[in-house]
């Protein structure tokens, strides 16, 4: 199964050249089953731009989940810690193998939905 994520366009850069090795979530989908999350790029790309497989998810208190993952997390200490204000625990969402889609495509035409704020799952048909 997969998920689709909104991601900031700087952060999914990040991803697909290979300098971010986790994405960070506040929340995440219940479904254990998911393997796959599809990104989308939010504005000013507004585009379903790839592609990753998840090798893990970490749960973790958030400076232990920083000290794992700092090294490949593509963001700064302080951007990290901005994001995650207000919360003890956090989720960093391991990145496998990334693909870039050859042309980006439209979230609407291709999946049938509208961007998520956080995650929707993929429909399957």
């Amino acid at each position: 199964m997969k998920i689709i994520l909104s991601i900031k366009p700087e952060f999914a850069e990040k991803i697909f050249n290979g300098s971010k090795k986790f994405e960070f979530r506040r929340r995440i989908y219940k479904n254990k089953q998911i393997k796959t999350v599809v990104v989308y790029a939010s504005s000013p790309i507004s585009k379903v731009i790839g592609e990753f497989e998840i090798e893990d998810v970490i749960h973790d208190e958030l400076n232990s989940l920083w000290q794992t993952t700092s090294e490949h997390s593509g963001i700064s200490r302080d951007y990290y810690f901005d994001y995650f204000k207000g919360t003890e625990m956090g989720f960093a969402i391991a990145v496998k193998k990334a693909e870039l889609y050859d042309e980006p495509v439209c979230i609407k035409e291709t999946f049938g939905i509208k961007p998520p704020q956080s995650f929707a799952y993929v429909p399957t048909y």
